[in-house]
């Protein structure tokens, strides 16, 4: 049971020491304050060493591709995307919850105004007969005034806990258009790394059909037996089969983009086949240390953290007692015709304290459960954390490797290059017949194919990579949001906060 004591001007000594005694023992089991749990200020990449890459990701990273058709997918994605409605939906739901502590706390004054007309009982408490009249106006108007005294911080803790949700919020909004960034952009170089893989999957067909008719002449002929024929017959069939994966894996890429940008496929840009861009390699310096800034689903983490740190307040500010006082003036009359005669001033002073003394362990409760949800925020810190570490060095360690796989296949390109250059040239002079020279250039296109399919690779690990450092988001620690802007203050959290992306 929780005791209501209503402290009004005139208490006596008794009441006085009844009060103090009991804010003793409420005082005796109140837990001490929790300290900023020790969270990692650091990603774990030590001894990583797969080179440095210049800078950083901007916050457009995708023009370093320089291709305007990736630059109108991501703006078209950006502009309609649902799924980043939804992650703005959840900064507006978070600030207005901050708004609304806010409100909560500090003074509160409200006006009222009635007037009523009431019958009196015939057998009631008062009968009319001692009163002189069984009908009677009741007009009341006043203002009425409360402020509660915050001094043992629950309210400011409440509404810097909102605040940090929104923070988070906004990290979280980030991540999302970080998300569908680096979609579209895989899903397009995908598309462009197709149609270049088409036209060699076409030459190889054009080839392998020159095989086939030479094939089928010389068996003819009787020089060569019908066996030669099937297999050059079964390789086209190969090489138009691996045509036909191509170019569906392209439509189906194309589909995918236009669910993206939210279009229809038949409402999608017209796209035009370009030369794959180029790929960088490579870490900036000092990742470790800078990626925890770096990352928006770590920042969002962080500011879970704070958020729980300050729940655990206002679960501990639950021990206090609340002191509040209120006050009230106004008008009350029977008679509405001297309804503002002087007489009719009423005025009241309530000074209020509420003392939780005896509550069932509620208060612990509801404390340990905040403790325990800070334990999970931070735990899911570390998590995030450590997350990170393995995502950039899973994709630096893929990029340097492909790199490393990339300059073998150009060496092996250059061999089969050299390789047909000499079977043409044996051919102009009658040494050998030209399957040789078909032969040579089947082993090229095929290794060029490679070629495409690993740059692809290579561009889907940057833009992974990318994706891993942050892409070129950049977040404010709370400590200097804090010293940036009122904590609480609501409407510092605009589409300009600190930890937004700049």
């Amino acid at each position: 049971m929780t005791p209501y004591l209503s402290l009004r001007r005139g208490l006596g000594q008794r009441a006085l020491l009844a009060c103090a005694v009991a804010l003793a023992v409420a005082g005796c089991s109140i837990p001490a304050k929790l300290h900023h749990p020790a969270i990692r200020d650091d990603v774990p990449l030590a001894g990583l060493d797969v080179g440095q890459r210049a800078g950083w990701p901007d916050a457009e990273w995708w023009r370093q591709y320089n291709d305007p058709q990736l630059d109108q997918l991501i703006a078209m994605a950006m502009k309609d995307s649902p799924d980043l409605a939804q992650a703005r939906s959840r900064i507006e739901s978070a600030e207005q919850s901050a708004r609304a502590a806010s409100a909560e706390s500090g003074l509160n004054v409200s006006g009222s105004a009635q007037v009523e007309r009431q019958r009196l009982s015939e057998t009631g408490l008062i009968p009319p007969k001692f009163l002189g009249f069984t009908w009677y106006n009741q007009g009341d108007l006043g203002i009425q005034a409360q402020y509660d005294f915050d001094w043992w911080g629950k309210k400011r803790n409440t509404i810097e806990a909102a605040i940090d949700q929104a923070h988070a919020a906004e990290a979280q909004h980030s991540a999302a258009a970080l998300a569908l960034q680096t979609t579209v952009a895989d899903t397009y170089l995908g598309w462009l790394a197709d149609e270049a893989r088409i036209d060699i999957a076409k030459q190889a067909v054009q080839t392998q059909e020159q095989l086939v008719r030479i094939a089928e002449l010389r068996v003819h002929q009787g020089v060569d037996r019908p066996d030669t024929l099937q297999s050059a017959q079964a390789q086209l069939s190969a090489t138009r089969q691996m045509l036909v994966a191509i170019e569906s894996s392209a439509r189906i890429r194309q589909a995918a983009l236009a669910s993206l940008v939210g279009v229809a496929p038949a409402n999608l840009p017209t796209l035009q086949p370009r030369s794959l861009p180029a790929v960088t390699s490579g870490l900036p310096d000092k990742v470790g240390v800078d990626l925890i800034a770096r990352r928006p689903d770590i920042a969002a983490s962080r500011w879970q953290v704070e958020s729980a740190l300050r729940q655990t307040d206002v679960a501990r500010a639950q021990f206090y007692p609340d002191i509040s006082i209120s006050a009230m003036a106004g008008l009350s009359s029977l008679e509405l015709d001297k309804f503002f005669e002087p007489g009719n001033r009423v005025f009241a002073l309530t000074p209020a304290l509420h003392l939780p003394i005896f509550t069932g362990g509620l208060l612990q409760a509801n404390y340990g459960v905040s403790k325990a949800q800070l334990d999970a925020a931070v735990a899911q810190y570390d998590s995030t954390v450590l997350n990170a570490a393995r995502d950039v060095a899973t994709q630096s360690l893929t990029a340097q490797q492909l790199d490393d796989r990339r300059k073998e296949q150009a060496r092996e390109i250059a061999a089969d290059q050299q390789l047909l250059t000499s079977a043409q040239s044996r051919a102009h002079r009658g040494v050998s017949d030209i399957r040789e020279t078909l032969g040579a250039k089947a082993q090229l296109l095929q290794q060029q194919d490679n070629d495409v399919n690993l740059h692809a690779q290579a561009l889907s690990t940057d833009i992974s990579l990318i994706k891993a450092l942050g892409g070129g988001y950049r977040a404010a620690t709370p400590d200097q949001v804090s010293t940036d802007q009122s904590p609480t203050s609501p409407t510092n959290l605009s589409g300009d906060a600190p930890n937004e992306r700049h």
